[in-house]
């Protein structure tokens, strides 16, 4: 499985942007799928996941109301939809994914996907 990340750019703050993550082949057992970012000087960071056995999605609490997940399965693709963005939003976006489903507990945690796109550029002007 491969994913590509696309739909970044320059936008105003309180602007919207729209990611999408889409797939090349399928994962195995109901893998979770999920959104993380990566500032300039900062760790990556766990943005949201979609939770393909109960179809559950969690957001971080610096994105939840403004940031809404969203899966196409006929597509195979996840999209991200970003508004009222904030300059602290900048930040390299990436979608991650494995084989095999796990623990909600452990979805925000980047060391359980092996599976990455490259990533997509937003960066929020204030």
């Amino acid at each position: 499985v491969q994913l590509q990340a696309s739909g970044g750019g320059l936008v105003q703050a309180g602007g919207s942007l729209r990611l999408s993550c889409a797939a090349s082949g399928r994962t195995s057992g109901y893998a979770p799928v999920a959104w993380f970012r990566q500032a300039p000087g900062k760790e990556r960071e766990f943005v949201s996941v979609i939770d393909t056995w109960s179809n559950s999605i969690y957001y971080a609490d610096s994105v939840k109301g403004r940031f809404t997940m969203s899966r196409d399965k006929a597509k195979n693709t996840v999209i991200l939809e970003m508004n009222s963005l904030k300059p602290e939003d900048t930040a390299v976006y990436y979608c991650a994914t494995r084989n095999g489903r796990i623990n909600t507990s452990s979805m925000a945690r980047a060391g359980v996907y092996d599976i990455w796109s490259q990533g997509t550029l937003v960066t929020v002007s204030s």
